[in-house]
């Protein structure tokens, strides 16, 4: 029985983290180092942190939120959002984060994810995969790819993409359903589902946790690996303690 990661995801614009719906109407959350330092003195297996807007301005991830963070953090945390070589990913590297994250760099570089590989070690890069679900009788995949923070459709089916991904090297994919994202109603299980039975690298969950029952259907019904959410920690709806007890208890295998 594998051990489910729990995290909590902070989404960074202009040095503060933020929370949205459906990547819109963001709001203002808290400082980033101040957040970072309170998940893991409860314990939060890992820290993810996506600049969101730096891919969609076209710019890299500031570093200087980046290494103040990293003078504080004692769980390895993955930093994503504009990365887009592997100087970028050098350059977080040298500061101190453990994993990077890449999204539409992957879609439209896929060797990328080789490459990155190839120098840092497949431990080192998570691909993150945004995505939505069209209705029935479009012209698009039921499951579909989107990047640039959500504003662009590829046309890509998720789980061709997932296996892509995982075929090119990549450690772990990163799911994030962007209908779902801030809505508090549950992670879109039938994508999550439908990715972690195609690949055999870790799935983590993301986009949409409002209650401790739905980490729990992450798991045990959309088979991720670790469960990822924002608003309900930011805000102090859950506490990472109480989201662990309460998977141990309906015999889901944690770190306590």
């Amino acid at each position: 029985m594998i051990t489910v990661r729990v995290i909590p995801c902070l989404d960074i614009r202009e040095g503060r983290v933020v929370k949205g719906v459906k990547f819109v109407d963001l709001r203002d959350a808290r400082d980033p180092v101040e957040a970072a330092k309170v998940y893991c003195q409860e314990g939060a297996d890992e820290l993810v942190f996506l600049d969101i807007f730096a891919t969609v301005e076209n710019r890299q991830t500031r570093l200087e939120w980046v290494k103040r963070v990293a003078d504080v953090v004692t769980v390895p945390f993955a930093v994503g959002g504009g990365i887009a070589s592997l100087e970028d990913m050098k350059a977080l590297f040298d500061l101190g984060v453990n994993k990077v994250s890449i999204n539409t760099a992957a879609v439209k570089n896929p060797e990328l994810i080789t490459s990155a590989v190839k120098k840092f070690g497949k431990d080192c890069l998570v691909v993150a995969i945004d995505g939505i679900k069209n209705p029935p009788g479009s012209n698009s995949p039921r499951l579909e790819v989107v990047v640039k923070s959500g504003n662009e459709a590829t046309g890509i089916d998720i789980v061709d993409w997932a296996k892509r991904v995982e075929k090119l090297g990549a450690g772990e994919i990163l799911l994030t359903s962007k209908d779902a994202d801030g809505t508090k109603e549950g992670y879109d299980l039938e994508m999550t589902k439908a990715v972690a039975e195609a690949v055999s690298i870790p799935v983590t969950a993301s986009g949409g946790a409002g209650k401790l029952e739905h980490l729990y259907e992450g798991v045990a019904i959309g088979k991720a690996s670790a469960v990822l959410a924002a608003s309900v920690f930011h805000f102090g709806e859950i506490s990472i303690p109480e989201a662990k007890r309460y998977l141990k208890e309906r015999g889901i295998a944690v770190k306590l």
